[in-house]
């Protein structure tokens, strides 16, 4: 929907909303039991919900699009990830608290395990511990380059920032993540002469970064992507009419929901935990994000058996989710992540839709195949807010 239409239709009104994104919810088959991660997870409280529910499958970006989590995420808030592109960079940054200014360009790390070879042979360093990354980044900041002012902040686990402040930046940088293992890292590169001035800046952090990082057995390396300047997004409230909050406990989706005008709530991890301040925080919003992890990194590794336990971790919490008494509630996910590929993939992701002017009955579980024909059919992810509002009364009639 335009956003100038939307501020049009929008009117007020006491309703609740809320989304709950499991990333990477979408998933394949696996070939020997020919069911996926959702078709083989015990679900029964979902069962229920999706019983009286509206439900099919989104396309976060466009068909054939494989798409980042900050597109997915952008989409199911309402705006188009095509007009809106925005680097992890930045989602990063802005997610951990940094002020970026206007002279900023920055980028998401991994923390990477090289071999003696020079290729990659773990991307996210065994995941280490938060701890042992902060210590890293403490060696990082030792790190002086020509030009430029050079910021390194810890962020979670494997992940770290890097800004770099100079004037005249460009943004427009190559990633420098193969996105597999076994390829070396790549050397980033600039599509305009101030992108080159970055990516030159780049690869000379990068460079003084592998030597002091040398001694170490996981995390000898680094690579970085999702180069960005601060965006300026059009605010839910101003387009929807929506007070908006986010429950999100990883920095990039803090970043993302605060972009968009959502006031991120301080939360400790854990679905029990988000439902909780949540209801804390009830009266004072309208819309609420709820974000759950574990089903995307259990994807990203690979493991199956892993991806089915988050899903059934979710639906141990669902009736907490419920209870909260929302007119709306959205079960959906920002992109899939099948364990069978062990990465984000193309495939339309699941979806649900409860109120009480849902149709319901076309669908007993939330499955993939079940979605497929299911009443919403598929469709555009960047469709799933003016759908939530029409039911939530927010929007009045277009026309006569």
């Amino acid at each position: 929907m335009d956003f100038e239409l939307a501020a049009a239709l929008k009117q007020p009104s006491d309703s609740k909303v809320i989304l709950c994104v499991l990333d990477g919810l979408g998933g394949l088959a696996r070939p020997e039991t020919e069911r996926s991660e959702l078709e083989q997870s015990n679900t029964p409280n979902l069962d229920r919900l999706t019983e009286k529910a509206d439900v099919g499958l989104t396309v976060p970006v466009g068909i054939g699009i494989t798409p980042g989590s900050g597109p997915g995420h952008l989409a199911l808030f309402g705006y188009d990830p095509y007009r809106f592109d925005i680097g992890r960079g930045a989602l990063e940054a802005v997610g951990i608290e940094f002020p970026l200014g206007p002279d900023d360009v920055a980028a998401r790390g991994n923390f990477c395990t090289l071999a003696a070879d020079g290729t990659i042979s773990d991307r996210r360093a065994g995941r280490i511990a938060t701890e042992r990354s902060t210590a890293l980044v403490e060696r990082l900041r030792s790190i002086t380059l020509d030009g430029a002012e050079v910021f390194v902040e810890p962020v979670r686990e494997h992940r770290f920032v890097l800004v770099l402040r100079a004037p005249d930046l460009g943004e427009t940088v190559t990633t420098t993540d193969p996105q597999r293992e076994g390829a070396a890292p790549l050397p980033a590169r600039g599509a305009d002469p101030a992108s080159e001035r970055t990516a030159a800046l780049v690869n000379d952090f990068v460079a003084k970064a592998l030597v002091l990082l040398a001694d170490e057995e996981e995390g000898n390396g680094i690579t970085l992507r999702g180069f960005a300047t601060y965006p300026a997004l059009p605010q839910l409230e101003d387009v929807w009419g929506i007070r908006a909050a986010a429950l999100a406990v990883y920095p990039m989706y803090r970043g993302l929901a605060k972009l968009a005008g959502m006031r991120p709530l301080a939360c400790p991890e854990g679905m029990e935990q988000q439902i909780a301040v949540a209801r804390e925080h009830w009266d004072e919003f309208d819309y609420f994000f709820v974000h759950y992890k574990k089903t995307d990194a259990a994807g990203e590794d690979g493991s199956f058996a892993a991806k089915v336990r988050a899903l059934e971790e979710f639906d141990s919490h669902l009736p907490g989710l419920i209870d909260l008494g929302a007119d709306v509630l959205m079960v959906a996910g920002d992109h899939s992540t099948p364990a069978l590929m062990g990465a984000h993939s193309w495939h339309p992701v699941p979806f649900l839709l409860s109120s009480r002017f849902s149709r319901g009955g076309s669908s007993q579980h939330l499955t993939e195949h079940e979605c497929l024909r299911g009443s919403l059919g598929i469709f555009p992810a960047v469709e799933a807010m003016p759908l939530a509002l029409a039911h939530a009364g927010r929007l009045q009639k277009y026309g006569a």
